[in-house]
């Protein structure tokens, strides 16, 4: 794997641990309510979406594996602290096996994502880098909702 591989690698890798460690310690009743605030999602159903956003994104569209996505069902699930640390395990996985794959000058390579793989909106064209670093971006944003939701749940006590 190229040093910019392993950089964008570690960087994913460092996200699905923050989000994890983020949720360490709710009971699952918590990890699955969502605040009393208009349009809320519970911490499971965010931290479920990042980690398929970055299934999609990084293995999807920029490593070009067969990935399905139901981004809908993301939004609807529920489970317990278990289930996601073993997900985003899996996924940890996945991805350093994939981009220890990926031939590295194939990350210029642009094209138009499935609308599967790319979620909401209308999909455009970009490259196989901007399908790893995108990601990176959207967990973090996800992150800080996290912990916000956190903190409104333990407010809320």
């Amino acid at each position: 794997m190229t040093p910019e591989l392993e950089s964008l690698s570690s960087a994913l890798l460092t996200k699905l641990d923050e989000i994890v460690g983020a949720l360490d310690g709710l009971s699952e009743d918590e990890l699955n309510q969502a605040p009393d605030v208009a349009g809320a999602n519970s911490c499971f159903v965010i931290a479920t979406h990042a980690f398929g956003n970055m299934r999609a994104s990084v293995l999807g569209i920029a490593c070009g594996l067969d990935i399905h996505r139901t981004r809908s069902d993301e939004f609807r699930s529920r489970g317990t602290f278990a289930d996601l640390r073993a997900s985003a395990g899996n996924i940890q996985s996945e991805i350093q096996a994939a981009l220890a794959a990926l031939d590295s000058g194939l990350l210029n390579e642009r094209f138009v994502p499935s609308q599967e793989l790319w979620g909401d909106g209308i999909p455009h064209e970009e490259s196989r880098r901007e399908a790893i670093i995108h990601p990176i971006e959207h967990a973090g944003i996800h992150l800080g909702q996290i912990m916000l939701t956190v903190d409104l749940l333990r407010q809320s006590r």
